[in-house]
């Protein structure tokens, strides 16, 4: 009987990057993964460097029925069903984060009256108008960009959206219950290295726009987050899952609105 081969070390290390990153998929998107054995939640935390390769996949896929669209019918419409496409990819997992985080943020009167509202799985007067403003400026800014443009974005912005949601994970405290919260509550920190990697990931769809839209983009979807994750800390005094979706919204909406502003 013949031994097994012993799986080398880039053997090994190439398993253990496809793990995380079918975790990564698995954890932020409804796309078919391979089922994951022995799953472990603290690999939720290391997949977070896959996050913005996760999010330029949704991209381009929203990418490709806006152009597909657009060969019918162009301007709002295209831009509609490629937000649509987005939001179906993900379950809308980060639009439900968004939406709770306003809820919470804006009717509770301390950390903790926050907290339990966003726990609240319905959605109350500040979460609809958010979802609406959020939702409608990336159908606007998609909107007013030509086929090829508004593809490249899409790509641009999911990837983008997701790295932001990484570095707020990688530098902020989760002030979460982690026996109570949601799926999506992930109190992992990733590590300041999985941010920096992450970063970089996201930025290379940005080298197929613009210099200058790119670099408003970037920077608007930066302050963008920043302001969402300073709001969150100031408040509850850290991240929950839902202020990681509120970030990740805030930030693909700016560089929508970033890229749309040069690129019309």
């Amino acid at each position: 009987m013949t031994a097994k081969p012993v799986p080398t070390f880039a053997q090994r290390a190439l398993a253990r990057e496809w793990r995380l990153f079918c975790c990564a998929v698995g954890f932020l998107t409804r796309l078919p993964a391979p089922a994951l054995r022995d799953f472990q939640p603290a690999w939720i935390g290391r997949s977070a460097r896959w996050f913005p390769l996760v999010g330029q996949i949704v991209g381009a896929l929203s990418a490709a029925v806006f152009l597909a669209a657009g060969q019918l019918w162009g301007g709002a419409a295209a831009a509609i069903l490629a937000v649509g496409a987005g939001v179906w990819i993900t379950g809308a997992f980060h639009e439900d984060g968004l939406a709770d985080t306003a809820d919470g943020l804006g009717g509770g009167t301390s950390p903790e009256a926050r907290l339990e509202i966003m726990k609240d799985s319905r959605i109350g007067t500040y979460g609809v108008l958010a979802l609406g403003l959020v939702v409608g400026l990336r159908v606007a800014a998609l909107a007013a960009m030509p086929g090829w443009e508004g593809a490249v974005a899409l790509v641009a912005a999911h990837g983008f959206g997701r790295a932001a949601a990484v570095a707020a994970m990688a530098t902020q405290p989760y002030v979460g219950a982690s026996t109570t919260a949601k799926a999506g509550a992930s109190p992992q920190d990733p590590g300041k290295a999985n941010a920096l990697v992450a970063g970089l990931a996201a930025l290379w769809p940005f080298l197929l726009i613009p210099p200058r839209a790119a670099l408003l983009s970037i920077g608007l979807a930066v302050a963008a987050a920043a302001i969402v994750g300073a709001l969150a800390h100031r408040l509850i005094g850290g991240r929950t899952g839902d202020t990681l979706g509120a970030v990740e919204q805030a930030a693909e909406t700016a560089v929508l609105l970033g890229a749309a502003a040069l690129m019309q």
